[in-house]
């Protein structure tokens, strides 16, 4: 009896994990699907199921990282305000030789001779925003983007680079490519720090980042684009725009998308190097996040 019971007991967890295996491939052969016919490169990373069910698609490659790394440069700011270097309220002057006309920056247009903002202000304009100036400011408040990536590195994020504010980057096309992540290094990021499990925010400064976050302007067609009305999605984007040749370097967009269940799932795609147009780029992302979504709210509990 007790053999009989090893072996049903081995062929249920047998079934069980091929049955796991099929599905999560159904997962990535619809994301294959959509990105097949597409003239560009795609990188996916999606985790969900409590971190069970994992996805990847060029999820090592190094995509620029372009505004999406103001997330993490919010994420550093953060944790140096909850070692009291900084504070929430600290002004941070803005001079009008800061507000560079080229960059994007809905602070610029608000304020056009620049003033005197609260941090919490700016990482609101750079995050929700993806305000450039905001953005720079910080960073000079920081020591500069090394500060950023090594901070990252100290938690154990290995793969990306961060080397340029966005001034630089927006001056030379070819310099973008110095600030680079994986999909996978960018899951890790979000996962890590939505759990908190190891206290790298304190509560103050992780309830900030999310509804941060959830309040992102930027990208409505990406993630949340084919989502039911009302999804909450706590994300940050990043574009490049098209060069010469009309080739677009960046088009992504990273986050956590919660569902009606109350449970959640981290995808993050990129898309570079891409002849497409934005529409269709946009929509390369909003597809994938899509069949992501019907993948968990139709996959038992």
């Amino acid at each position: 009896m007790t053999r009989l019971l090893h072996l049903a007991t081995s062929l249920f967890l047998l079934i069980s994990a091929q049955a796991f295996t099929q599905t999560t491939a159904s997962l990535r052969k619809k994301i294959q699907q959509i990105v097949s016919t597409k003239n560009a490169i795609v990188g996916v990373s999606i985790i969900g199921n409590d971190e069970k069910d994992t996805v990847s698609l060029n999820g090592e490659r190094h995509y620029p990282l372009q505004s999406v790394f103001k997330f993490h440069i919010a994420l550093a700011v953060l944790s140096q305000i909850d070692k009291g270097k900084f504070s929430l309220d600290q002004k941070v002057e803005i001079q009008k030789k800061d507000l560079l006309p080229d960059l994007w920056s809905p602070l610029r247009e608000e304020n056009p001779n620049g003033g005197s903002f609260p941090i919490s202000k700016l990482i609101q304009y750079t995050v929700s925003q993806s305000d450039n100036v905001g953005c720079d400011a910080l960073l000079r408040l920081l020591g500069g983007p090394i500060v950023v990536e090594e901070y990252l590195k100290k938690n154990n994020i290995k793969d990306i680079s961060i080397k340029l504010n966005e001034e630089k980057i927006q001056a030379n096309w070819d310099l973008q490519f110095q600030n680079w992540t994986t999909p996978k290094a960018a899951n890790e990021v979000l996962s890590k720090f939505y759990y908190n499990k190891t206290k790298l925010l304190s509560k103050k400064s992780y309830d900030l980042i999310w509804k941060t976050m959830k309040g992102t302007e930027t990208g409505k067609a990406r993630l949340k684009g084919q989502l039911p009305k009302g999804t909450i999605v706590a994300h940050k984007t990043g574009s490049s725009g098209t060069n010469k040749n009309n080739i677009t370097a960046a088009v992504n967009d990273i986050g956590i998308i919660f569902l009606p269940n109350g449970k959640h799932f981290f995808i993050s795609v990129f898309v570079t190097n891409s002849k497409e147009n934005e529409e269709t780029n946009e929509k390369i992302i909003a597809d994938i996040a899509k069949v992501a979504w019907d993948y968990f709210t139709t996959k038992p509990v």
